[in-house]
């Protein structure tokens, strides 16, 4: 059987691209390093520079890897926006790929050719072979994006909003909880705009009714709510929901009116925190979201604005990013930040949201909770590594677990946690049933 090596890297939406192209090549055997594979694909995410370098260094590492007769393909957002002067620039490269043909990574890998489809490829409920956990997995609701933030490029090469329909979802579903999956993340480039291809206003509110109905989910959440197309509906039927958590993401990328109206977010100051107050309200809410520092236009008053925000604000999680020039964006021909600001800017912020995330952590003490036991932690096989049942993977936190009063714990499983310290971005805590 030959061997395949496949790096996802970026977002968790290429993510399960990856499983979908995992999912076609179920006659390969899967090897977590590429020393000994005949066959390495590289998903690539081209969203901000810092994810082009780290895309390109991966292609030229894994180059190195190739056997004489291997194949290396390379695949994903990074190949669909700069398709002429890569496949000009990479020899080493095999195989070239955008973001249309995931399902069919099989007959180009069979052929030796390259593929780009004009469209982008919409999910359809079909095989995926999902990788790092055996009780949770993300749901891609859409492809493409309607909105027209001047810092953003993707949908220059994602193209408008394109829904899957509620059938194929709620069928994606039930097939993975039939496989042992309870935990559900939802997500999009724009979640709460789903369905408004389709005719739905609130696609969402419809969405939540159906998943509701089929047994053997036990959580879900909701990644990225866009503040434009996130009504009031939509969140209090998130509150009302047996099955949703009261997870709210949604990136707002500043707060200054100013700066909001620079960067074409549509929804002004006093509408996010409206919805913000809302969400909080919700009882044992966990609410998270993103910001950009550095962004054309942006002055010390907007600076100043937002970081008053952040510490008057209890997010639970904070992103931060440092704003990133892209060709095809509104903000590329603006007049730039220097650089120096911008790194001063990103410095002080991040302070904020340390400390913020820290009064988190801190909230939690004495407290007992749901968690599930992921496996050995990232400290090593002293710890069991966990999650609180709110928290999506990976992205929140991790658990370690130090004591518990039970032997032979599982993977998977979900046990009533006390957390008694944090270490750095760790809760510490003991299993007691």
């Amino acid at each position: 059987m030959k061997k395949l090596y496949l790096l996802s890297l970026g977002c968790n939406k290429n993510l399960v691209d990856s499983q979908i192209m995992l999912g076609r090549l179920g006659n390969y055997q899967v090897v977590d390093k590429p020393d000994d594979a005949d066959v390495m694909i590289v998903n690539t995410c081209g969203f901000i520079a810092s994810a082009k370098e780290e895309s390109i260094n991966a292609i030229l590492e894994l180059a190195q890897y190739k056997k004489d007769d291997g194949v290396l393909v390379v695949t994903g957002c990074l190949m669909q926006r700069y398709k002429d002067e890569l496949i000009k620039e990479l020899p080493e490269v095999d195989i070239f790929s955008g973001v249309g043909d995931y399902d069919k990574i099989d007959e180009m890998i069979l052929k030796k050719q390259n593929l780009f489809s004009p469209q982008t490829y919409l999910q359809k409920s079909e095989k995926r072979v999902i990788t790092g956990s055996n009780y949770h997995a993300y749901i891609k609701l859409s492809e493409g994006c309607n909105q027209k933030c001047s810092f953003c490029a993707i949908p220059t090469f994602k193209g408008k909003l394109r829904s899957r329909s509620i059938d194929d979802i709620v069928d994606e579903i039930s097939n993975l909880v039939n496989q042992g999956y309870y935990d559900f993340s939802f997500i999009s480039q724009d979640s709460s705009s789903y369905g408004r291809d389709l005719g739905k206003k609130d696609g969402l509110c419809e969405l939540i009714d159906r998943v509701e109905k089929i047994d053997g989910v036990k959580f879900a959440r909701i990644l990225y709510l866009y503040p434009t197309t996130t009504s009031d509906e939509l969140v209090q039927k998130i509150i009302d929901s047996k099955v949703f958590l009261n997870y709210f993401d949604m990136p707002i990328q500043h707060i200054s009116n100013n700066m909001l109206k620079i960067m074409k977010r549509g929804a002004n100051k006093e509408r996010i925190i409206e919805l913000l107050a809302k969400m909080r309200e919700a009882k044992d809410s966990f609410v998270r979201s993103g910001f950009i520092v550095g962004h054309p236009g942006e002055s010390e008053k907007d600076f100043d604005e937002l970081c008053e925000f952040l510490k008057s604000f209890s997010f639970d999680r904070v992103s931060i990013f440092a704003y990133s020039k892209e060709e095809d964006t509104a903000s590329f021909n603006m007049e730039q930040i220097p650089q120096k600001i911008v790194t001063k800017r990103l410095n002080m912020i991040e302070k904020i949201t340390n400390q913020t995330t820290k009064e988190s952590f801190e909230k939690e003490l004495g407290k007992t909770s749901t968690c599930v036991v992921e496996g050995y932690s990232s400290e090593g096989e002293m710890f069991f590594g966990a999650k609180k049942y709110i928290w999506d993977k990976d992205i929140d936190g991790e658990i370690l677990i130090n004591d518990s009063n039970l032997q032979n714990l599982e993977v998977g499983k979900t046990y009533t946690c006390k957390f008694t310290d944090f270490i750095g971005d760790k809760l510490v805590a003991e299993i007691i049933s």
